[in-house]
């Protein structure tokens, strides 16, 4: 049972649903069905042995610049 990010086209109300087999989810704000499902930053860890044997963790799930919400960003390397 995958949880979903979603925007509401109707409200443009932002929320998460947990969506069990082929059920629809509604928006908890308007009762819209009328959502568009969005991209998900993923919440994994990587380590890794950096230059002279540093250690680094990034988490690309709870990363993001100041300039946007975006979690995922090309223009600013971050993700």
């Amino acid at each position: 049972m995958p949880i979903y990010e979603y925007t509401c086209n109707d409200c443009k109300n932002k929320f998460e649903a947990l969506v069990m087999g082929g059920s629809k989810p509604e928006c908890p704000a308007c009762e819209s069905r009328n959502l568009v499902r969005l991209m998900s930053a993923c919440g994994f860890i990587s380590k890794s042995s950096g230059p002279g044997g540093e250690s680094r963790v990034k988490s690309a799930g709870s990363s993001s610049c100041g300039g946007c919400s975006s979690s995922n960003c090309s223009s600013c390397g971050v993700g």
